[in-house]
C-alpha cells in the first residue's frame, strides 16, 4: 500500500474497537486457547514488556518492521519478534518501554515515532511476561541499527503482503505445550512466525482490514 494513501486511514485506527482475544484465537495453538480466554493474571504475577508495531515508509509503500533474536539458552531463542523488551523502574510508562526498547534493538530514536494506540496486552506463560503492545508510525524512510547483542537480523514486511491471506499456514513444532504440535503461523519471508508475535499480529492484521474496509 502506497505510504500516502496509509496515512489517511491512520486517524480511523484509533477508535477501532480491539478484537482481542477473537484474534489471537486465530492464531494460537489450540492447546493454549482455553487460557487465553480465562487468563489469572493475579497468579502467574507476571513481568511486564511492551514491544512498537512500527509501520513506515520504503520506497513509498508501507512496511512493518520486525525482528530475528539471536539464539541463546531461552523460551525466545531465535524467534521473529517486534521490536520492545522489558519494563523498566525509570520508564515512565509502557509507551516509553516500547519507544526505549526499540531504539535499543533497531536504532529507531523515539522523536521519529508517532505512538497512535496501544493494543491488547498478550500473557506469554513460557516465559511469564505480560506484554504490552503499540501501534506506532514513522513519516520518514528509516535506517536501522540493529544491537548485534540482541537482534540476528532485521524483516522489512509490505503491509500489502502482510494483508495478504497466503502468508498464513500452519506448521508442526516443538514448543512448551508438546512436541510435534501442529500450529497455526505466519510464513514471512521464508520464517515461521507463531506463538505471541503471530497473535499479536493478527489483532494488527483485523484492526487495519476493518478501518480499511469501513472506509473505502
Amino acid at each position: 500500500m502506497d505510504f500516502q494513501d496509509f496515512l489517511q486511514y491512520v486517524p480511523n485506527l484509533i477508535p477501532v474497537e480491539l478484537p482481542a482475544v477473537a484474534s489471537h484465537i486465530k492464531m494460537a495453538p489450540k492447546e493454549r486457547i482455553a487460557a487465553l480466554k480465562n487468563p489469572d493474571l493475579k497468579i502467574e504475577n507476571p513481568r511486564i514488556a511492551a514491544v512498537m508495531m512500527l509501520l513506515y515508509p520504503k520506497n513509498e509503500k508501507t512496511h512493518l518492521i520486525l525482528i530475528v533474536r539471536n539464539a541463546y539458552n531461552g523460551v525466545h531463542s531465535s524467534q521473529i519478534a517486534f521490536p520492545g523488551g522489558k519494563y523498566e523502574s525509570s520508564d515512565a510508562d509502557y509507551q516509553e518501554t516500547a519507544l526505549r526498547e526499540t531504539q535499543e534493538e533497531v536504532g529507531v530514536a523515539p522523536e521519529k515515532i508517532e505512538v497512535i494506540r496501544h493494543f491488547t496486552p498478550m500473557y506469554i506463560p513460557p516465559s511469564n511476561f505480560l506484554v504490552h503492545p503499540f501501534l506506532g508510525i514513522s513519516k520518514e524512510e528509516l535506517s536501522f541499527y540493529p544491537d548485534i547483542r540482541e537482534v540476528a537480523d532485521i524483516i522489512e514486511l509490505p503491509l500489502s503482503v502482510f494483508l495478504n491471506d497466503e502468508i498464513i499456514t500452519e506448521a508442526t513444532l516443538s514448543t512448551s505445550y508438546g512436541n510435534n504440535i501442529l500450529v497455526p503461523a505466519f510464513n514471512i519471508q521464508n520464517h515461521i512466525v507463531w506463538g505471541a508475535t503471530a497473535m499479536i499480529l493478527s489483532e494488527l492484521r483485523d484492526v487495519l482490514k476493518m478501518t480499511f474496509e469501513a472506509n473505502v
